[in-house]
């Protein structure tokens, strides 16, 4: 009995990822970058391939630690690859103090793109390749997810989007949106246009677009799959947006969109519950050079 107590306990641990806090200077936001991130068990600088990562964007008012302190993210990692479901990947959660946007606030979006991917394929074993890409977040962090995967197919191989604050027309009047200062004018007013000009509607056309096989000898960008979730409590309505959602997205990529509905609220323990199924979804075509080929 000891000898498999001490078994499990070796066992598990040879499992378990590296989880650690680090930044880098932004020249785009002049200062710097914070972010979070999960190594899987004998990450290999010098493996023959490289590994795939994933994105992870916390929610409005949150910060780059909120993935693994509320989110169990690298729990829910380390038994994803044990099973089998994922193979061994880099999750990164970076710190933003906007809604992934270039808001009044801050650039968070071209902080991300500009400096942020770059400084993550510079630094660890990670692919530089669509196929190797995923993006994933919760609240205002699925709406950011969801904004750069539609606004930057040819990056991301899939894209989680959980409980996404992605409202359209509008933000509930409950809504964090209203009072952050990414959305805020210089009167302090919540700005309908700016939030219009950046939602993931004024994104669709171009996406679209983007994703429609051509007929000219330019090259082929394939949809990106999407997956959605959200409670049936939520608060803030986010299962009729969600279903919005689904409903539009579908119209460009029918077979390409999945939507969970989960017991509960806007609550982390929603998001927890969703993480293990978003993850499932995206990693049938993270890391699957062959569904890109064209690309």
């Amino acid at each position: 009995m000891i000898g498999l107590l001490s078994w499990l306990i070796l066992s598990s641990h040879a499992l378990a990822g590296d989880v650690s806090h680090q930044h880098f200077f932004s020249p785009t936001l002049d200062h710097n970058y914070p972010y979070t991130v999960y190594l899987p068990d004998d990450y290999d600088t010098d493996a023959t391939t490289p590994y795939p990562v994933v994105y992870l964007l916390h929610g409005s008012f949150g910060n780059e630690r909120d993935w693994v302190t509320r989110g169990n993210s690298p729990q829910t990692a380390d038994r994803l690859i044990a099973a089998g479901h994922l193979p061994p990947t880099v999750f990164v959660m970076p710190g933003s103090r906007s809604w992934w946007v270039d808001g009044y606030n801050e650039a968070a979006r071209s902080a991300f793109f500009n400096d942020l991917l770059p400084h993550i394929e510079s630094t660890y074993h990670v692919g530089g390749e669509r196929h190797l890409r995923g993006v994933a977040g919760l609240s205002a962090g699925g709406y950011g997810a969801l904004n750069f995967a539609l606004e930057r197919p040819e990056l991301f191989a899939a894209v989680a989007a959980l409980s996404p604050a992605s409202y359209a027309p509008a933000p509930p009047a409950n809504s964090s949106a209203r009072r952050h200062p990414a959305f805020l004018d210089e009167q302090g007013q919540f700005d309908h246009e700016r939030w219009e000009a950046l939602n993931y509607t004024a994104h669709l056309e171009n996406y679209r677009l983007q994703v429609t096989p051509r007929t000219t000898g330019e090259r082929d960008i394939s949809p990106v799959p999407l997956y959605i979730s959200a409670g049936r409590s939520d608060v803030y309505d986010a299962e009729f947006h969600a279903r919005l959602l689904r409903q539009t997205m579908e119209r460009i990529q029918p077979d390409d969109v999945r939507l969970d509905l989960y017991p509960g609220g806007h609550t982390w323990r929603v998001w927890r519950a969703s993480l293990p199924a978003a993850l499932n979804f995206m990693f049938q075509h993270i890391g699957q050079p062959s569904a890109n080929a064209a690309e």
